[in-house]
């Protein structure tokens, strides 16, 4: 039986995704390989797929996109700074998510959030704003 964070030879895809903390659990992990979201070296593949050190793994998580290249294997989830450790990610993964965050948090800015329902005088100057002047 294997012991806790003891390295591995190969395990189980969507344990590993969990325990480099991509995924809260190992379900949401074994449903996103299922919804073709994770490729390994540029394959589709099953739940159950084992891996080893040095397979490149894509991960598409809505908006972000990772590719790492696997460097340990462990038995048990671990904290953030130590999961980092158990991949490399390619620099131009970096750049790309990076550049995307970027755009998205400038995008932000220029759309403000407003608190809930418009009220009724908020209500009425929209109505003013929008409204087709008739031509006399």
């Amino acid at each position: 039986m294997a012991r806790q964070n003891e390295t591995l030879e190969s395990m189980r895809l969507d344990k590993w995704l969990w325990c480099a903390r991509f995924y809260k659990t190992r379900a949401f992990a074994a449903e996103a390989i299922k919804g073709h979201k994770v490729n390994v070296n540029g394959q589709a593949i099953k739940t159950a797929k084992t891996i080893k050190a040095s397979d490149k793994v894509e991960i598409r998580k809505t908006p972000y996109q990772y590719t790492i290249t696997i460097q340990k294997l462990i038995n048990n989830r671990v904290s953030a700074t130590q999961a980092a450790s158990l991949y490399e990610e390619d620099i131009h993964s970096v750049m790309i998510r990076e550049e995307l965050a970027k755009q998205m948090k400038a995008n932000k800015v220029s759309f403000p959030r407003t608190k809930g329902r418009p009220t009724k005088r908020n209500r009425r100057e929209i109505i003013r704003f929008t409204r087709i002047p008739k031509e006399e």
